[in-house]
């Protein structure tokens, strides 16, 4: 008996120790969580980004969402978390927030400026021409997103700018392979690089070389009359281009008599250029039956162009985007965001009451 009072006793002393060391740890532990407003706690991630501080900004924000998950706050909290990663220059946990936002919040009034920030994401981490393209592609996949789906947002005008410089940068790759199969002799895997730039981005800067490098690998291969066809294609569009002059002192008197007489087989180039492009964008499209009806269709167009006259114009042949420059700012004075300078989501007309 007197054995089980002293176990009672000694056990209530120990639960005691237990609970008094329990409450003494939480006081004295620095990184207890305590729980405190929303209001107080995005205001205080707010003060944080202003100073610069974008990882304890970013660990308020998401400690918004974590103590209030139903607040209004929580969801802006969410995207001003995404712009502190992007801040902090880490774009894997800034684009896993902001798909996080986009799919809980598809038809919040800023998921614009989640797809446009997600975009960045990618953009900045664009590498040079000499290297892998995986973000340049994603980069131009998730602008394309953005100016498709939001088209009058007012983060669409920067999204076709820097849209523009990504193509760019895929036909400045394009061209870099085509150069080395070039140099190396390898004249037929560098003629479809270079009409690779040709088809698909055509309205880069990178257009006037790259059909010059065909007439030179056209040239190389004895394929001269295919080599004057491309040139009278590139002094067509670009006449007044140094890619011009090199591809037309490259002719003899003969074949520079040729380009300066007549257009005809400049429209079938020009067709043989972009017919491939159209065809694919057309089977993507359709399904196999439309597919196959479109073969049957295109069949038959190839054989009345074959029957029209050699004189007919070139641009019943050139898709109406051409194979001109397409300017990266078009002088009316909004210029492009630069990188890292991404703004930050509005807030004046979005954030909660604060006496919620």
């Amino acid at each position: 008996m007197v054995s089980s009072a002293r176990f009672h006793r000694f056990a209530l002393l120990f639960v005691l120790v237990i609970a008094v060391a329990s409450c003494s740890s939480s006081k004295d532990d620095p990184n207890a969580q305590v729980e405190r407003s929303a209001e107080i706690l995005y205001n205080e991630g707010a003060d944080l980004m202003d100073q610069g501080d974008y990882k304890e900004a970013t660990d308020s924000f998401n400690e918004v969402e974590r103590q209030h998950p139903y607040s209004q706050w929580a969801t802006r909290a969410q995207l001003m978390a995404a712009y502190g990663y992007y801040k902090a220059q880490d774009y894997d946990q800034a684009d896993l927030t902001l798909d996080r936002f986009i799919k809980l919040h598809p038809g919040h009034k800023d998921v614009d400026y989640a797809y446009y920030l997600k975009a960045l994401c990618f953009y900045e981490q664009i590498s040079d021409i000499g290297r892998d393209q995986a973000m340049t592609k994603l980069a131009l996949e998730n602008l394309d997103i953005l100016t498709r789906r939001f088209p009058n947002s007012k983060y669409a005008r920067d999204a076709m700018l820097k849209r523009d410089l990504t193509l760019d940068h895929l036909a400045g790759k394009e061209m870099e392979i085509g150069r080395y199969y070039l140099i190396r002799g390898h004249y037929v895997a560098a003629i479809n690089r270079f009409r690779e730039v040709v088809r698909t981005y055509q309205t880069t800067t990178h257009t006037p070389e790259a059909l010059h490098r065909m007439v030179e690998a056209y040239m190389s291969l004895g394929i001269r009359q295919e080599a004057v066809r491309v040139a009278a294609v590139l002094g067509y569009n670009y006449p007044g281009s140094v890619w011009y002059e090199d591809s037309y002192t490259l002719m003899d008197d003969k074949e520079r008599a040729r380009l300066v007489s007549g257009q005809g087989f400049v429209d079938r180039t020009m067709g043989s250029l972009f017919r491939s492009q159209q065809s694919s964008a057309e089977e993507r499209a359709e399904d196999k039956a439309e597919a196959d009806a479109e073969a049957a269709e295109a069949d038959a167009v190839e054989a009345m162009e074959n029957a029209e006259d050699a004189a007919a114009p070139l641009s019943q042949d050139v898709p109406s985007a051409g194979v001109n420059f397409v300017p990266t700012n078009d002088g009316s004075g909004a210029a492009m965001v630069e990188k890292g300078q991404a703004p930050a989501p509005d807030m004046a007309d979005t954030l909660p009451d604060s006496t919620e």
